[in-house]
């Protein structure tokens, strides 16, 4: 359940550095004091590429961030079966068989992610091997084969396109009105020095940046629920719902990655995060 943390934070990791390099370009052309549609291009072409990128290198991180080892000849029976249920519920959504991986871990978890339905990655844990049972096992698998057929990963990357484009045009606006408003005559002259400028760009993208990851976390747990469903579908409702209540009572965060570091918490820790809570989850197949 890694999968959207670990995008957020590639993607606001390449939206700092094509930030940085927006606003060299921005300094050494003077785009941003040409008008707004110099600034949109820019802004839409960093943000889209941004997102992407951190697309493209989604697998790639994913497996250094946690040191999934991937299958390519089972070891031993667990592994055995877990390619084989990966590439039974590949063949009944119709995508092609996901790369398989295993990591070390006491937590029980799992992700999904890859550039395309038909190069993606599942990998577990082998905490949630330890301890779940096989059916349940098999409902995580479900769920996560469910983001690859429902192509969460593409659509949530253009949700995170367009709002990588808001904030690096709003950045760009807001941190001219200020060099406006702080110094700086007609001809250019007084103004703040680049380190200035530069300094306050980027206190504007960490700003921009948390509101933008709140935005994709709403998204993100609004897709959670279409994955449950899909893997109620897969394998069985019941199977899927005693996965949640396993997870629940293994006491599993729902907020992961730099906003936990942070210690926010409370009613502020659910805007960033990117599942729902598993009641609401539970509840939601029970309703099916």
């Amino acid at each position: 359940m890694k999968r959207i943390a670990l995008l957020i934070l590639t993607n606001l990791a390449v939206m700092l550095v094509l930030g940085i390099v927006l606003q060299i370009i921005f300094a050494v052309t003077g785009i941003n004091s040409r008008g707004i549609g110099g600034i949109l291009t820019f802004a839409l072409v960093f943000g889209f590429g941004g997102a992407f990128i951190s697309l493209a290198m989604s697998k790639m991180i994913a497996k250094r961030s946690v040191g999934a080892e991937v299958i390519t000849e089972p070891r031993n029976a667990d592994e055995h079966w877990l390619m084989e249920r990966v590439a039974e519920q590949a063949k009944k959504v119709g995508i092609t068989m996901p790369e398989v991986a295993v990591y070390q871990s006491p937590d029980m978890n799992a992700f999904a992610t890859g550039m395309t339905k038909n190069s993606s990655l599942v990998a577990v844990s082998t905490g949630l091997m330890q301890n779940m049972t096989r059916d349940e096992v098999e409902a995580v698998l479900a769920h996560e084969i469910s983001h690859i057929a429902n192509g969460d990963m593409v659509t949530l990357t253009l949700v995170q396109g367009v709002m990588n484009t808001f904030v690096h045009f709003f950045v760009s606006i807001v941190s001219n009105i200020i060099q406006n408003v702080l110094g700086g005559d007609e001809e250019g002259e007084g103004g703040l020095g680049f380190i200035a400028s530069f300094a306050i760009s980027m206190v504007l993208y960490a700003v921009f940046g948390a509101a933008a990851s709140v935005v994709v976390a709403w998204f993100s747990r609004k897709r959670e629920f279409a994955a449950d469903a899909g893997a109620a579908t897969l394998v069985d409702k019941q199977k899927m719902i005693n996965a949640l209540e396993r997870l629940r009572g293994g006491n599993q965060h729902e907020m992961q990655g730099q906003f936990a570091a942070f210690g926010i918490n409370g009613g502020f820790s659910s805007l960033f995060s990117t599942h729902p809570p598993l009641e609401d989850r539970i509840q939601a197949l029970k309703n099916q």
